[in-house]
């Protein structure tokens, strides 16, 4: 493809992905920057986790998603007394012939709701995350391929931590993106109100894209050009969340735990490459880098006893990193 087909290709996309983000702005107000980062989760073949308060409409964000996509949509409520079975699947013995027959589960989707993924016990966590991974399931001796796109959106409450089960950092690092939502501000909570308190029906939304837009997007995305600066950049930002000494921040050293793994470095790659194609570019800048970074870092940087006494937080790390490494 000639860079002149892909910048017409990109401003194309640009426009689509623009829509997508107009018409839920119908339905869901405020939340721009998780429409965002669902956007590029979506571009990228990856996955989201959300940590945000109750109330904040991530459900009807994600299935008024589907509907201007005229993708599938599935929500799962994880519970404490979930089995595998009931995220994947099973086989259903039919006693009159003797024979088996396979009922998938919901996570069969394109785009899935994993509703307080936290609160299943681990057993649970780690067969929807194989099928987040590897883009298949088995169910008995059959094993089927997930239909793309496939996208996780993983929620957890930040508050209330009884009866939880904690994901893994191993497991963690496999969401592209960990977004932090919020309380809406004073305006947007005001249109909510008014439009829930006077009655007014859910607008319908528009169908925008397909699946094979959707894909064809994610082809784009991968031919977005990369300078070797820019790699080095963000192989020099990851390697300061494991040897912050070696960036000249030995302050952090003692605050650092774990570092973010290689998977870290690809996934913003990744990321960046999808942020350039929603901003119409067909190259990556270190701005790129910039914005995407704490949600590709922050759940995969572990901290130490010493920066949770401290108060220090995984964005605190991450600013101070993005301050401190050269930029190309």
């Amino acid at each position: 493809m000639s860079n002149k087909d892909l910048e017409n290709e990109v401003r194309e996309y640009q426009k689509l992905f623009g829509d997508v983000k107009s018409e839920i702005a119908k339905v869901v107000v405020g939340q721009e920057a998780l429409v965002h980062r669902l956007l590029i989760g979506l571009i990228t073949g990856g996955h989201v986790l959300v940590e945000g308060v109750p109330g904040l409409a991530k459900t009807l964000l994600i299935r008024t998603l589907s509907e201007c996509l005229n993708v599938t949509f599935s929500r799962i409520q994880f519970t404490p007394d979930m089995l595998p079975v009931d995220v994947m699947g099973t086989e259903i013995f039919n006693p009159k012939e003797a024979t088996f027959s396979i009922k998938k589960g919901p996570v069969f989707g394109n785009l899935v709701l994993a509703d307080e993924i936290n609160r299943a016990p681990a057993k649970v966590q780690s067969a929807l995350l194989e099928a987040m991974q590897e883009k298949q399931v088995t169910i008995g001796r059959e094993t089927f391929r997930l239909e793309a796109p496939f996208l996780v959106m993983a929620t957890q409450n930040p508050i209330e931590q009884e009866g939880t089960y904690p994901l893994p950092e191993a497991q963690l690092d496999r969401f592209m993106l960990k977004v932090l939502v919020g309380y809406l501000s004073r305006d947007e909570e005001m249109k909510v109100v008014e439009r829930m308190a006077g009655g007014t029906p859910v607008p319908e939304v528009r169908q925008i894209m397909d699946k094979e837009t959707v894909l064809a997007a994610g082809r784009a995305a991968e031919s977005v050009f990369i300078d070797s600066k820019i790699s080095a950049y963000v192989v020099d930002i990851v390697n300061a969340t494991r040897d912050p000494q070696s960036a000249g921040l030995s302050q952090l050293s003692a605050l650092i735990e774990m570092g973010a793994s290689t998977r870290a470095s690809i996934n913003l790659v990744k990321a960046a490459k999808a942020h350039a194609v929603l901003s119409g570019r067909t190259y990556l800048s270190p701005h790129d880098i910039k914005t995407i970074a704490p949600d590709v870092l922050r759940h995969r940087v572990t901290l130490s006893y010493e920066a949770e006494a401290q108060g220090k937080t995984a964005d605190d790390i991450v600013s101070a990193i993005l301050e401190t490494v050269p930029v190309p």
